[in-house]
Protein backbone atom coordinates (compact mmCIF):
# COMPACT_ATOMS: atom_id res chain seq x y z
CA UNK A 1 0.00 0.00 0.00
CA UNK A 2 1.42 3.40 -0.86
CA UNK A 3 0.78 5.95 1.87
CA UNK A 4 -0.55 8.98 1.13
CA UNK A 5 1.10 12.15 0.22
CA UNK A 6 4.45 10.55 -0.73
CA UNK A 7 5.25 11.52 -3.95
CA UNK A 8 8.33 10.92 -6.45
CA UNK A 9 8.30 14.08 -8.63
CA UNK A 10 9.86 14.85 -11.70
CA UNK A 11 11.27 18.44 -12.47
CA UNK A 12 11.56 19.36 -15.86
CA UNK A 13 13.01 21.97 -17.73
CA UNK A 14 11.43 23.19 -21.53
CA UNK A 15 14.47 20.95 -23.00
CA UNK A 16 13.48 18.37 -21.38
CA UNK A 17 9.58 18.85 -21.86
CA UNK A 18 11.28 18.24 -25.67
CA UNK A 19 13.42 15.47 -25.01
CA UNK A 20 10.46 12.76 -23.70
CA UNK A 21 9.68 9.88 -25.71
CA UNK A 22 8.43 6.70 -25.11
CA UNK A 23 10.34 3.85 -25.76
CA UNK A 24 9.13 1.27 -28.87
CA UNK A 25 7.81 -1.25 -27.21
CA UNK A 26 8.45 -3.16 -23.67
CA UNK A 27 11.55 -3.83 -22.63
CA UNK A 28 12.79 -7.32 -21.73
CA UNK A 29 14.67 -6.79 -18.58
CA UNK A 30 12.06 -4.69 -16.86
CA UNK A 31 9.51 -7.41 -17.67
CA UNK A 32 11.89 -9.91 -16.54
CA UNK A 33 12.64 -8.11 -13.29
CA UNK A 34 8.52 -7.07 -12.76
CA UNK A 35 7.46 -10.37 -13.64
CA UNK A 36 9.54 -11.89 -10.97
CA UNK A 37 8.15 -9.29 -8.37
CA UNK A 38 4.51 -11.17 -9.36
CA UNK A 39 6.07 -14.56 -8.77
CA UNK A 40 7.64 -13.54 -5.64
CA UNK A 41 4.30 -12.14 -4.18
CA UNK A 42 2.49 -15.30 -2.01
CA UNK A 43 -0.71 -14.19 -3.23
CA UNK A 44 -1.32 -12.98 -6.94
CA UNK A 45 -3.65 -11.53 -8.97
CA UNK A 46 -6.42 -13.03 -10.46
CA UNK A 47 -4.67 -11.85 -13.80
CA UNK A 48 -1.41 -13.42 -13.38
CA UNK A 49 -2.65 -16.62 -11.02
CA UNK A 50 -2.51 -19.04 -13.87
CA UNK A 51 0.61 -17.84 -15.57
CA UNK A 52 2.60 -17.91 -11.51
CA UNK A 53 1.06 -21.60 -11.04
CA UNK A 54 2.85 -21.99 -14.53
CA UNK A 55 5.95 -20.54 -14.38
CA UNK A 56 6.61 -21.79 -9.98
CA UNK A 57 5.96 -25.52 -11.43
CA UNK A 58 8.55 -25.16 -13.63
CA UNK A 59 11.69 -22.73 -12.37
CA UNK A 60 15.01 -24.51 -11.11
CA UNK A 61 17.15 -23.80 -8.60
CA UNK A 62 19.42 -21.20 -11.17
CA UNK A 63 15.92 -19.32 -11.71
CA UNK A 64 14.57 -19.52 -8.34
CA UNK A 65 18.21 -17.71 -6.75
CA UNK A 66 17.65 -15.07 -8.97
CA UNK A 67 14.42 -14.37 -7.21
CA UNK A 68 16.27 -13.38 -4.33
CA UNK A 69 17.55 -10.26 -5.94
CA UNK A 70 14.20 -9.25 -7.05
CA UNK A 71 12.06 -8.81 -3.94
CA UNK A 72 7.97 -7.82 -4.35
CA UNK A 73 8.55 -4.89 -2.81
CA UNK A 74 11.22 -1.93 -2.00
CA UNK A 75 14.73 -2.01 -3.44
CA UNK A 76 15.74 -3.81 -6.43
CA UNK A 77 18.93 -3.78 -8.11
CA UNK A 78 19.39 -0.78 -10.81
CA UNK A 79 22.04 -2.69 -12.29
CA UNK A 80 19.60 -5.45 -13.46
CA UNK A 81 17.65 -3.13 -15.82
CA UNK A 82 20.23 -1.30 -17.97
CA UNK A 83 18.85 1.56 -20.09
CA UNK A 84 20.49 0.06 -23.53
CA UNK A 85 17.00 1.38 -25.34
CA UNK A 86 16.51 -2.30 -26.90
CA UNK A 87 13.89 -4.62 -27.17
CA UNK A 88 16.09 -7.62 -27.58
CA UNK A 89 16.74 -9.74 -24.07
CA UNK A 90 21.14 -10.95 -25.21
CA UNK A 91 21.73 -6.95 -25.92
CA UNK A 92 20.13 -6.18 -22.61
CA UNK A 93 21.95 -9.11 -20.61
CA UNK A 94 25.09 -8.30 -22.24
CA UNK A 95 25.06 -4.96 -20.46
CA UNK A 96 23.77 -6.34 -17.20
CA UNK A 97 26.69 -8.84 -17.17
CA UNK A 98 29.15 -6.14 -18.20
CA UNK A 99 28.05 -3.93 -15.24
CA UNK A 100 30.87 -2.74 -13.26
CA UNK A 101 32.00 -3.88 -9.60
CA UNK A 102 31.46 -0.93 -8.15
CA UNK A 103 28.23 -0.40 -9.43
CA UNK A 104 27.46 -4.26 -7.87
CA UNK A 105 28.70 -3.69 -4.76
CA UNK A 106 26.73 -0.38 -4.38
CA UNK A 107 23.32 -2.29 -5.77
CA UNK A 108 23.70 -5.16 -3.76
CA UNK A 109 24.66 -3.38 -0.96
CA UNK A 110 21.85 -1.76 -0.86
CA UNK A 111 19.62 -4.31 -1.44
CA UNK A 112 20.97 -6.15 1.47
CA UNK A 113 19.88 -3.60 4.20
CA UNK A 114 16.79 -5.11 3.59
CA UNK A 115 17.18 -8.75 3.07
CA UNK A 116 19.62 -11.35 4.24
CA UNK A 117 22.57 -11.54 2.26
CA UNK A 118 23.54 -14.75 0.82
CA UNK A 119 27.47 -15.65 -0.01
CA UNK A 120 26.47 -15.82 -3.79
CA UNK A 121 25.06 -12.56 -3.41
CA UNK A 122 28.19 -11.39 -1.61
CA UNK A 123 30.47 -13.30 -4.68
CA UNK A 124 28.28 -10.85 -6.91
CA UNK A 125 28.65 -7.71 -5.44
CA UNK A 126 32.53 -8.37 -5.33
CA UNK A 127 32.51 -9.36 -9.14
CA UNK A 128 33.37 -12.95 -9.07
CA UNK A 129 33.69 -14.57 -12.26
CA UNK A 130 31.65 -17.64 -11.49
CA UNK A 131 29.11 -15.74 -9.82
CA UNK A 132 28.36 -13.17 -12.41
CA UNK A 133 28.15 -15.74 -15.03
CA UNK A 134 26.02 -17.69 -12.83
CA UNK A 135 23.73 -14.40 -13.02
CA UNK A 136 23.56 -14.40 -16.59
CA UNK A 137 22.90 -18.38 -16.31
CA UNK A 138 19.65 -17.83 -13.89
CA UNK A 139 18.54 -14.44 -15.90
CA UNK A 140 18.40 -16.23 -19.00
CA UNK A 141 16.61 -19.53 -17.29
CA UNK A 142 14.24 -17.32 -15.84
CA UNK A 143 13.39 -15.36 -19.01
CA UNK A 144 12.97 -18.59 -21.00
CA UNK A 145 10.75 -20.12 -18.73
CA UNK A 146 8.57 -16.61 -17.05
CA UNK A 147 8.76 -14.03 -20.45
CA UNK A 148 9.62 -15.38 -23.81
CA UNK A 149 6.66 -17.97 -24.46
CA UNK A 150 4.31 -15.16 -23.99
CA UNK A 151 6.41 -12.17 -25.45
CA UNK A 152 4.20 -12.15 -28.97
CA UNK A 153 1.34 -11.70 -26.55
CA UNK A 154 3.04 -9.31 -24.24
CA UNK A 155 4.56 -7.11 -27.58
CA UNK A 156 0.95 -6.74 -28.96
CA UNK A 157 -0.70 -6.21 -25.58
CA UNK A 158 1.37 -3.30 -24.73
CA UNK A 159 1.54 -1.93 -28.89
CA UNK A 160 -1.87 -1.10 -28.16
CA UNK A 161 -1.61 0.82 -25.33
CA UNK A 162 1.49 2.82 -27.08
CA UNK A 163 -0.36 3.53 -29.77
CA UNK A 164 -3.19 4.85 -27.23
CA UNK A 165 -0.34 7.17 -25.64
CA UNK A 166 1.12 8.16 -29.70
CA UNK A 167 -2.41 9.64 -30.01
CA UNK A 168 -2.53 11.51 -26.78
CA UNK A 169 0.41 13.25 -27.93
CA UNK A 170 -0.44 13.72 -32.00
CA UNK A 171 -4.05 15.47 -29.92
CA UNK A 172 -2.80 17.42 -26.98
CA UNK A 173 1.11 17.24 -26.88
CA UNK A 174 3.40 16.17 -24.40
CA UNK A 175 2.04 17.79 -21.25
CA UNK A 176 -1.59 16.09 -22.23
CA UNK A 177 0.51 12.72 -22.87
CA UNK A 178 2.15 13.09 -19.25
CA UNK A 179 -1.13 14.55 -17.90
CA UNK A 180 -3.09 11.16 -18.60
CA UNK A 181 -0.51 8.56 -18.29
CA UNK A 182 -1.73 6.91 -15.32
CA UNK A 183 -4.40 7.56 -12.55
CA UNK A 184 -1.73 7.84 -9.97
CA UNK A 185 0.52 10.52 -12.37
CA UNK A 186 -0.03 14.34 -11.75
CA UNK A 187 1.31 16.98 -13.86
CA UNK A 188 1.35 20.20 -13.03
CA UNK A 189 3.67 22.50 -15.12
CA UNK A 190 6.99 21.87 -14.33
CA UNK A 191 6.72 18.82 -12.53
CA UNK A 192 5.76 15.30 -12.64
CA UNK A 193 4.41 13.73 -9.75
CA UNK A 194 4.07 10.31 -9.45
CA UNK A 195 2.44 8.76 -5.84
CA UNK A 196 4.99 6.02 -4.79
CA UNK A 197 6.27 4.72 -1.38
CA UNK A 198 8.58 6.69 -0.90
CA UNK A 199 9.77 10.57 -1.25
CA UNK A 200 11.99 11.47 -4.02
CA UNK A 201 13.02 14.33 -6.30
CA UNK A 202 14.63 13.52 -9.52
CA UNK A 203 16.16 17.05 -11.47
CA UNK A 204 15.93 16.15 -15.18
CA UNK A 205 18.58 19.04 -15.59
CA UNK A 206 18.03 18.67 -19.73
CA UNK A 207 18.33 14.54 -19.74
CA UNK A 208 15.02 14.76 -21.02
CA UNK A 209 12.63 11.53 -19.61
CA UNK A 210 12.60 7.60 -21.27
CA UNK A 211 8.98 6.55 -21.16
CA UNK A 212 8.72 2.47 -21.00
CA UNK A 213 5.21 0.74 -21.52
CA UNK A 214 5.23 -2.43 -19.15
CA UNK A 215 3.00 -5.53 -19.00
CA UNK A 216 4.08 -6.77 -15.72
CA UNK A 217 4.27 -3.33 -13.84
CA UNK A 218 0.85 -3.67 -12.00
CA UNK A 219 0.73 -1.02 -9.23
CA UNK A 220 2.02 2.32 -10.50
CA UNK A 221 4.92 3.90 -12.34
CA UNK A 222 8.60 3.25 -10.72
CA UNK A 223 12.07 4.68 -11.69
CA UNK A 224 15.52 4.05 -11.26
CA UNK A 225 16.62 4.11 -7.50
CA UNK A 226 20.02 6.36 -8.44
CA UNK A 227 18.80 9.75 -9.94
CA UNK A 228 22.10 9.91 -11.56
CA UNK A 229 21.50 6.84 -14.22
CA UNK A 230 19.61 8.31 -17.39
CA UNK A 231 15.64 9.06 -16.52
CA UNK A 232 13.33 6.69 -17.28
CA UNK A 233 9.73 5.95 -15.97
CA UNK A 234 7.94 2.21 -16.31
CA UNK A 235 4.56 2.80 -16.37
CA UNK A 236 1.47 -0.14 -16.42
CA UNK A 237 -0.54 -0.16 -19.30
CA UNK A 238 -4.01 -0.07 -19.37
CA UNK A 239 -5.48 -3.43 -18.85
CA UNK A 240 -9.09 -1.91 -20.01
CA UNK A 241 -7.92 -0.81 -23.21
CA UNK A 242 -5.34 -3.22 -24.08
CA UNK A 243 -7.73 -6.90 -23.08
CA UNK A 244 -4.27 -7.47 -20.98
CA UNK A 245 -5.93 -10.61 -19.74
CA UNK A 246 -5.32 -12.33 -22.99
CA UNK A 247 -1.33 -11.02 -23.20
CA UNK A 248 -0.68 -14.07 -21.20
CA UNK A 249 -2.20 -17.38 -23.57
CA UNK A 250 -0.26 -18.55 -25.72
CA UNK A 251 -2.61 -18.57 -28.41
CA UNK A 252 -5.99 -17.61 -29.29
CA UNK A 253 -9.04 -19.37 -31.08
CA UNK A 254 -8.85 -16.84 -33.61
CA UNK A 255 -4.67 -17.35 -33.67
CA UNK A 256 -5.42 -20.55 -35.03
CA UNK A 257 -7.80 -19.43 -37.47
CA UNK A 258 -5.29 -16.82 -39.05
CA UNK A 259 -2.99 -19.51 -38.30
CA UNK A 260 -4.48 -22.31 -40.42
CA UNK A 261 -5.09 -19.93 -43.07
CA UNK A 262 -1.96 -17.90 -43.71
CA UNK A 263 1.35 -20.52 -41.85
CA UNK A 264 2.72 -19.37 -38.74
CA UNK A 265 4.84 -16.85 -39.91
CA UNK A 266 2.74 -15.15 -42.47
CA UNK A 267 0.34 -14.73 -39.71
CA UNK A 268 2.75 -13.53 -37.47
CA UNK A 269 3.64 -10.68 -40.14
CA UNK A 270 0.40 -10.10 -40.38
CA UNK A 271 0.05 -9.15 -36.44
CA UNK A 272 2.86 -7.49 -36.83
CA UNK A 273 2.15 -5.13 -39.52
CA UNK A 274 -1.20 -4.86 -37.88
CA UNK A 275 0.41 -2.65 -34.88
CA UNK A 276 3.41 -0.86 -36.84
CA UNK A 277 6.55 -2.20 -38.07
CA UNK A 278 9.42 -1.79 -39.76
CA UNK A 279 10.80 -4.77 -42.18
CA UNK A 280 13.49 -5.07 -39.99
CA UNK A 281 11.41 -4.42 -36.87
CA UNK A 282 9.44 -7.29 -38.12
CA UNK A 283 12.34 -9.52 -38.65
CA UNK A 284 13.25 -8.45 -35.53
CA UNK A 285 10.54 -8.85 -33.16
CA UNK A 286 9.50 -12.99 -35.16
CA UNK A 287 13.40 -13.59 -34.73
CA UNK A 288 13.57 -14.43 -38.66
CA UNK A 289 15.99 -12.85 -41.11
CA UNK A 290 15.05 -9.33 -42.89
CA UNK A 291 14.94 -11.10 -46.21
CA UNK A 292 12.40 -13.84 -45.20
CA UNK A 293 10.46 -10.88 -43.74
CA UNK A 294 10.19 -9.33 -46.84
CA UNK A 295 9.24 -11.95 -48.98
CA UNK A 296 6.35 -12.90 -46.54
CA UNK A 297 5.27 -8.94 -46.50
CA UNK A 298 5.29 -9.27 -50.85
CA UNK A 299 3.31 -11.92 -50.34
CA UNK A 300 0.66 -10.26 -48.50
CA UNK A 301 0.88 -7.60 -50.50
CA UNK A 302 -0.15 -9.37 -53.49
CA UNK A 303 -2.74 -11.53 -51.58
CA UNK A 304 -4.63 -7.91 -51.46
CA UNK A 305 -3.84 -7.66 -47.26
CA UNK A 306 -1.21 -4.98 -47.62
CA UNK A 307 -0.92 -1.66 -50.18
CA UNK A 308 2.63 0.31 -50.39
CA UNK A 309 3.00 3.71 -52.00
CA UNK A 310 5.65 5.70 -51.98
CA UNK A 311 6.92 9.01 -51.03
CA UNK A 312 10.08 10.41 -51.39
CA UNK A 313 12.34 7.98 -50.68
CA UNK A 314 10.03 6.46 -48.00
CA UNK A 315 7.65 3.54 -48.68
CA UNK A 316 4.50 3.53 -46.78
CA UNK A 317 2.27 0.21 -45.97
CA UNK A 318 -0.70 -0.56 -44.22
CA UNK A 319 -3.12 -3.33 -44.02
CA UNK A 320 -6.14 -3.02 -47.06
CA UNK A 321 -9.56 -3.10 -45.93
CA UNK A 322 -9.63 -7.07 -46.50
CA UNK A 323 -6.21 -7.63 -44.52
CA UNK A 324 -8.23 -5.27 -41.89
CA UNK A 325 -11.27 -7.25 -41.93
CA UNK A 326 -9.26 -10.48 -41.92
CA UNK A 327 -7.23 -9.44 -38.74
CA UNK A 328 -9.96 -8.45 -37.03
CA UNK A 329 -12.02 -11.30 -37.67
CA UNK A 330 -9.52 -13.68 -36.07
CA UNK A 331 -8.51 -11.56 -33.02
CA UNK A 332 -5.93 -9.50 -34.04
CA UNK A 333 -5.63 -5.17 -33.99
CA UNK A 334 -6.55 -2.45 -36.12
CA UNK A 335 -3.93 -1.62 -39.01
CA UNK A 336 -1.64 1.35 -38.17
CA UNK A 337 0.93 2.85 -40.76
CA UNK A 338 4.30 1.80 -40.86
CA UNK A 339 7.48 3.28 -42.60
CA UNK A 340 10.05 1.39 -44.76
CA UNK A 341 13.10 3.70 -45.88
CA UNK A 342 14.50 3.15 -49.32
CA UNK A 343 17.20 1.50 -48.16
CA UNK A 344 15.05 -1.19 -46.01
CA UNK A 345 13.54 -4.50 -47.66
CA UNK A 346 10.09 -3.80 -48.52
Amino acid sequence: MVREGLMLRFHFTSDDLARVRIAPGPDPMWEVLLSAHVVNQRSGSVLFGPWRQRVLSGLGPAARMLLRLMPPRGYSPDFLTPVTGTEDFETGLDAVLSTSRARLDNDISMLARGHRSHAWMRDLADGSAPAVRGLGVAMRTYYEQAVAPYWSGIRATVDIDRAARTRAWVAGGTEHALRTLHPSVRWQHPVLSVATAAERDVHLAGRGLLIIPSYFCVRAPITLADSELPPVLIYPIMRELAGADRGLETRSDGGRQLTALLGRTRAAVLRVLGTGATTSEIAHRLAISPASASEHATVLRNAGLITSGRERNTVIHALTPLGQTLLNGCGGQAPTMLSVTAGDPA
